[in-house]
Formats: C-alpha cells, sequence, structure tokens
C-alpha cells in the first residue's frame, strides 16, 4: 500500500468511509467500543463482547494501556527533554493522545502519527490538530513499511535530534515470521542518541488460561492476527538500548500515579533510551 501523508488537509470523508467493512470486526473499532466511544458496529461490539466474557478485566486493561502512554509521552516531554514523537499504530483518537499530553508540556513538540486503518484516516482531523508552536501529521502506511515510514515522518521530525519512538499495543499484531524485532531494530537505527523507545505488548504468561482463551478468539474472528508475547520476548525488543527503571513491567505498574495503579492490565510495557 502506498503511504499518504496529511498535514492539515485529509481526503474526503465519504470516499473513505465507502473503504470501511463494517461487516468484519476491527481491532482498532473494537478498542473504540471498549473505551466507551461511538466509532464502532456491530461486528466490532460483537467481538468486543465474546473477549469480555472471557476476561471481564479488558476494559481496565485498555484503560491501563491508554494511562500508560499518557505517563510515558509526559515523562519524556517533561522529564528527558523529548520535542519529536513518531506515534506508529495509532489507532482512533482517544482522550489524551500523543499530541495533546506532549505539546500541553512543550507546545513546540512535533508528532507524527502512522496508521494503515481507513477508519483511522476518517477520524484523523482530530489527530492534526496542534498548538500554534507545534506541529502534528498523519501518514498511512504499514507498520511493515518501515522506509516509507521513516520517508514521510521526515515531513514532520528532525531525525538529527532525539525522537520519542512509540510502538503501544501494535507490536503483538505482527507474527514472529514478520521479523517486529528487525522493524524495531530499523525504527531505532534511524534515530539519533538521545531517542527513546516506548513498547506495550499483550502478554502470554500472565493468566495463561485466559489469554491463550483470548487469542483464540481473536485470531478467530477477525482479519488481524494476535501473537502474545511472554516478558522475556518484550524485553528483547529493547536490544542495545538502556531500559528505564521499573524495566519491563504490566502497564499499571510502569511508574503508576496513584489511580493508575488500580487500573489492571495484562500487556507488559516498557522504556528506554538509545544512548
Amino acid at each position: 500500500m502506498p503511504e499518504r501523508f496529511f498535514r492539515s488537509r485529509l481526503p474526503d470523508e465519504d470516499r473513505d468511509m465507502a473503504k470501511i467493512d463494517t461487516s468484519v470486526a476491527h481491532i482498532a473499532r473494537v478498542y473504540d467500543y471498549w473505551l466507551g466511544g461511538k466509532d464502532n458496529f456491530a461486528a466490532d461490539r460483537d467481538v468486543g463482547d465474546k473477549i469480555l466474557a472471557i476476561h471481564p478485566e479488558t476494559v481496565l486493561s485498555v484503560q491501563a494501556n491508554r494511562r500508560f502512554l499518557a505517563r510515558s509521552v509526559r515523562f519524556l516531554a517533561a522529564e528527558a527533554g523529548i520535542r519529536q514523537f513518531l506515534d506508529v499504530g495509532t489507532g482512533l483518537p482517544s482522550a489524551n493522545n500523543t499530541h495533546e499530553v506532549a505539546q500541553a508540556i512543550a507546545p513546540e513538540s512535533r508528532v507524527l502519527y502512522v496508521d494503515n486503518d481507513p477508519i483511522v484516516l476518517v477520524h484523523a482531523r482530530a489527530l492534526l490538530t496542534s498548538s500554534p508552536e507545534g506541529e502534528t501529521g498523519y501518514l498511512e502506511a504499514d507498520m511493515k513499511d518501515t522506509t516509507a515510514i521513516l520517508g514521510g515522518a521526515a515531513r514532520v521530525l528532525d531525525f538529527s535530534q532525539p525522537v520519542g519512538v512509540m510502538l503501544v499495543a501494535v507490536l503483538h499484531m505482527l507474527r514472529d515470521e514478520e521479523d517486529p524485532w528487525g522493524i524495531v531494530d530499523r525504527f531505532i537505527a534511524a534515530v539519533p542518541p538521545g531517542s527513546y523507545l516506548v513498547i506495550s505488548h499483550l502478554a502470554d504468561d500472565v493468566q495463561r488460561d485466559t489469554m491463550a482463551e483470548m487469542g483464540r478468539q481473536l485470531n478467530d474472528s477477525m482479519t488481524q492476527q494476535f501473537t502474545m508475547r511472554s516478558r522475556a520476548q518484550v524485553t528483547s525488543f529493547f536490544r542495545g538500548l538502556t531500559l528505564l527503571d521499573p524495566g519491563v513491567v504490566l502497564t499499571h505498574q510502569w511508574r503508576p500515579q496513584p489511580d493508575d495503579a488500580k487500573t489492571p492490565g495484562v500487556l507488559w510495557a516498557g522504556v528506554a533510551r538509545k544512548d
């Protein structure tokens, strides 16, 4: 799929809505359903309810993941001094999107969002808002096409300066044979020292039986296929980087605020620096 880049102008919404097959569930819309959004259809709600029957805490886990995203961006902007963010696998706009968190702290922050779901493109207008001092862009591209992503990102980001690479709840959409480790390595090779990598990833070694059944149900119900991974496997995505305390932990355990720790997650998460 050729990449398409948007800074402030998006294509006709009706045309892109026509690409969306609402009879088949899509993870971005299922995720939206779990978050209480309105951009989902009957097929998405059906899959969402099947997962909730298996794991009733899924909604809490999804909320924990969003909280982790916000905390990690807040850390990068406020403590690490990062002013550029590459957010791959953006998903549907929700509360505390990357640019909102970053630009609330540093209005000059620049953010490039990447996704390949037509419905995310339709709603990307919410992602293209920006503080006057900063900038946001949206790139329609496949996560596996790192060359297209990095080329498109250069329209918004300066790769001579540190970048926060955000891979939040997306790597489990890649099978081992698609070499997700190599994809991560290529992103990190493109950014300079002082950059950071943020990852969250569905766990297969937490609530093992429940997570295995959840994976089977998702893979039977959706065109996207999920590969859950262990803590050790997720940790290996940070190879060659300096993993920050507290290391790879469940999303609600990564530097939580008091309310965050009350929202349990089933995704491993970590943040690391390129030295």
